[in-house]
């Protein structure tokens, strides 16, 4: 898998506006309010391929902190795009193996790489940190997510234990 982790640059032709900038980096304290928006926003998702309003109760971003609250999360990153949090996504750890979780872009800024930048980051990261195994579990339901995570180079999703 070779992805890069870093700016993505976009060819221009003369006399164009400049390209955005593109970044993934680590999550920061000051991303709390962007990271609980994105989560927001892959609830109502889930909420709308699962046709079930209560999926997040009352309040969709919520979740975000007990994300964040996960003793088996390793760190998050953010991608960053002129300078405003567009993506968010973190690293499990499972003893011998990782876990991509989540991996969420807004709706504005998707269908331009980023996901695929930020999961290339994690892949990246979980070879710097030694894992044997890296999963990436989406939800069933997600057909769009299973056509990207094997777009992006995975070969099987979800638990493959049993």
């Amino acid at each position: 898998m070779g992805w890069q982790h870093g700016a993505m640059t976009v060819s221009q032709q003369p006399g164009s506006p400049p390209a955005p900038e593109l970044i993934v980096r680590d999550y920061a304290e000051g991303d709390y309010g962007a990271g609980r928006a994105l989560w927001a926003q892959l609830t109502e998702y889930h909420r709308g391929i699962y046709g079930d309003p209560s999926i997040g109760g009352d309040d969709p971003g919520a979740g975000f902190d007990g994300y964040l609250a996960m003793p088996e999360r390793i760190g998050s990153w953010v991608a960053e795009l002129d300078g405003a949090v567009v993506g968010l996504t973190g690293l499990l750890d499972h003893g011998e193996s990782a876990e991509v979780e989540p991996v969420v872009v807004t709706e504005e800024a998707r269908d331009q790489g980023i996901g695929r930048l930020l999961i290339g980051a994690m892949v990246k990261e979980a070879r710097a940190r030694g894992y044997e195994y890296l999963a990436i579990r989406p939800v069933a339901r997600n057909v769009a997510a299973v056509r990207r995570f094997h777009a992006a180079g995975f070969r099987a999703l979800g638990d493959t234990s049993t």
